[in-house]
């Protein structure tokens, strides 16, 4: 009999209590504490209640198996040796070799993002463990749990400095919320637990050195199980606050709901509130496919690559309720009246004052919040918000010009838009192919998304799809990555030919740094150093012994995409665009 552990509020399903497989469970059935679906639950391994090891590396890494961290990425070095060695000896680990440690970082923020659980990468010591700090300060900045492991120099050498030491600790303390040295063996156990409790609950990167002389060290210790050590992080809201937001969106004539990410996974209960109180959707950009975009009450996405019909409408609106949105300056959230809904308190009230802040998980939310207020029969502003989003989509589908050489990138988007399976997990870059994807994309409710938010970091595109393609093996993992993003991480292309993770590269390949050659233009200044000297991609693609597919006419993208997606390679389609469709 198994355990599993809900990643929103972490309360255990217990088979032996239970009495029922959690497998036999229906796809309806939602956790009975904070209401989220069955798919957001993980394994946790309740075997190990016990276990002699040989080694405070084997121990630590037992420890972090038995309680689901079971996928490391990284590049084995000196300094890692022992760790190393314990994950090749543990059958509940899976490791993947990259080519560079920002992979790593980029692969176990993106895998944090797509399941709420914590995957670990692991560096050496000095320029391995710096090679990290950008990927961990993407999950910090966008809440994703991580576990960042490293290899430290011999204790008695911490300090007075040697071959590839630093101050690790101290480059780690702003990017973490939790960050120590393993020092004895006695603090095994502990540090490994609180390091992944502290990656869950508070959402963000932990970060645990170890000497290399302790991770050799002999050890036998009891395996601390999940059970009784994590407390279910479930917040709902008095009744009566309930019933205070539910009179306002009663008041309200033109009320629009705002989606973040926040609430990527409350779907279904999102559309059931809006059916009630005849209300249109719009997305911030990471919420795009939290409702399928063809819906007639989905609008678009809103802010600074967002669409003219939920702007309209936003602006135009008497009541926000805005869900699972950090309000950044990319949303452009205006001052109005709000009912603000968010699991973070700092972030209620963050730019104005709400008239209602509802704290707690959107799950729980949601349908309480639906429960109470009343019916609203509003056809006249419904068919008003259908009629923004046809004269939208019409423009959309002018710019999508088909003939044109090179080939636009609203037609590459629109290409992928009606040819990529309806389950397919996207990987997005960031760059032009960013901002087409959010501006003329429209998501399938069993799509998945996932970039780099706050950060906004070149070069998450490809590592992102290693890691859905890991998590996700049977669905078709797609990376939208530019000639700018992908070049600087394109050796863990080698990656994912290695290990046979057949995912899809579309490149936009303009020659250009083509945003920042946007922005020069924007503000006055002369276009310089923003051209790249390329190599051919799609037979880099083949001599890495993937696929490769060049693309320089929009007649031939149709047939490039369906042989890319009907490939069992790992595949670049490398698409000539034109960076000056603006100028």
């Amino acid at each position: 009999m198994s355990d599993y552990r809900c990643t929103v509020c972490n309360w255990v399903y217990e088979e032996n209590k239970e009495d029922k497989k959690f497998s036999e469970l229906p796809s309806s059935w939602r956790c009975p504490v904070c209401n989220s679906k069955k798919r957001v639950f993980i394994l946790l391994d309740t075997k190990s209640k016990i276990k002699i090891k040989q080694t405070v590396s084997d121990v630590f890494i037992e420890q972090l198996t038995t309680w689901g961290v079971t996928n490391y990425f990284g590049i084995p070095g000196t300094s890692t040796l022992g760790v190393l060695d314990a994950i090749r000896k543990n059958p509940k680990a899976n490791y993947l070799q990259v080519r560079h440690e920002q992979t790593a970082a980029f692969m176990a923020s993106a895998y944090g993002k797509l399941t709420g659980h914590v995957a670990a990468c692991l560096a050496v010591a000095g320029p391995g463990t710096t090679n990290l700090t950008t990927g961990l300060y993407d999950a910090k900045l966008d809440n994703s749990p991580v576990l960042a492991l490293t290899g430290l120099v011999k204790r008695q050498m911490i300090g007075p400095g040697t071959f590839q030491e630093i101050d690790q600790h101290s480059l780690f303390e702003p990017i973490c919320k939790f960050n120590k040295v393993l020092m004895s063996e006695e603090q095994t156990t502990k540090l490994a637990t609180l390091a992944v409790k502290h990656a869950l609950i508070k959402k963000g990167v932990s970060h645990i050195s170890i000497p290399n002389d302790v991770q050799k060290l002999s050890y036998r210790t009891k395996i601390l199980p999940f059970k009784g050590r994590i407390t279910n992080t479930n917040i709902s809201q008095p009744t009566k606050l309930i019933k205070e937001a539910a009179s306002v969106i009663d008041k309200s004539k033109r009320p629009v709901i705002i989606s973040g990410f926040g609430c990527i996974n409350e779907g279904e209960n999102l559309l059931k509130l809006a059916n009630k109180i005849s209300c249109p959707i719009v997305t911030t950009f990471r919420g795009k496919g939290v409702i399928d975009e063809d819906h007639e009450l989905y609008v678009g996405s809103h802010g600074t690559i967002g669409s003219t019909s939920a702007s309209d409408l936003v602006q135009k609106s008497d009541l926000l309720i805005v869900i699972g949105s950090s309000f950044s300056d990319m949303t452009q959230i205006p001052e109005k009246k709000i009912i603000q809904i968010d699991i973070d308190p700092m972030i209620l009230g963050k730019e104005f004052p709400s008239e209602v802040s509802l704290w707690g998980n959107s799950a729980t939310i949601i349908p309480l919040l639906t429960k109470q207020v009343s019916i609203k029969n509003n056809p006249k502003y419904l068919l008003k918000a259908k009629k923004l989003k046809a004269k939208w989509i019409k423009l959309l589908e002018k710019e999508s010009d088909a003939t044109k050489k090179p080939v636009r990138p609203q037609y590459i988007i629109k290409a992928l838009n009606d040819l990529l399976p309806k389950d397919a997990v996207i990987s997005l870059d960031i760059g032009e192919n960013g901002w087409w994807f959010g501006r003329n994309f429209f998501m399938k409710k069993t799509q998945k998304m996932i970039m780099s938010g706050y950060l906004a970091s070149m070069g998450f595109g490809l590592p992102g799809a290693l890691a859905a393609k890991i998590l996700y093996p049977k669905r078709e993992v797609i990376c939208i990555t530019g000639d700018g993003g992908f070049t600087m991480v394109m050796g863990d292309f080698l990656t994912a030919v290695k290990n046979n993770l057949p995912i899809k590269v579309f490149l936009f390949n303009n020659k250009q740094l083509g945003m920042i050659m946007q922005e020069q233009k924007v503000e006055n200044y002369k276009n310089w150093e923003t051209e790249l000297h390329n190599c051919d991609f799609a037979k880099y693609a083949e001599n890495c012994g993937g696929l490769g597919i060049k693309v320089t006419d929009p007649k031939e993208l149709p047939k490039a995409i369906e042989k890319a997606l009907a490939s069992n390679k790992a595949t670049i389609v490398d698409i000539d665009t034109d960076p000056k469709r603006f100028l």
